[in-house]
């Protein structure tokens, strides 16, 4: 691990070439907390790809609409949810609706981590 951030709404671990990220209990997510985000992609990630595993062992809502912004980060090549929870892989269906690039459910994190890895062998390839 590179760093961790305990963003007031989150706490964020930043790896090599990936985040991942635990949401507050009890909080919704919006596009406005994209702005944070923004600013600790810019320092570690800067023109570098990387994989956002989203951890959601708290429960909590998300306004799809935050993804039509996190979709324009450019070097932001996917999107994984880490949840056995039959709720949150249904909610997992309707935000992916609002991404547009690869965006994948995973009930372990060990899932999300391969799959991570065959999202960045393309970015090499």
């Amino acid at each position: 691990m590179i760093a961790t951030y305990n963003l007031g709404f989150c706490q964020l671990d930043i790896y090599d070439d990936y985040t991942l990220a635990v949401m507050n209990e009890g909080i919704t997510v919006s596009p406005e907390h994209n702005d944070v985000f923004l600013k600790v992609v810019e320092k570690h990630f800067q023109n570098k790809a990387f994989v956002y595993i989203s951890n959601r062992i708290n429960s909590y809502s998300v306004n799809p609409a935050i993804y039509l912004e996190t979709a324009k980060i450019k070097n932001l090549v996917g999107f994984a949810v880490v949840s056995k929870d039959p709720k949150q892989k249904m909610q997992t269906k309707v935000e992916k609706t609002f991404f547009g690039k690869e965006f994948r459910q995973f009930d372990t994190i060990e899932e999300a981590l391969q799959w991570k890895e065959e999202i960045m062998r393309r970015e090499i390839d």
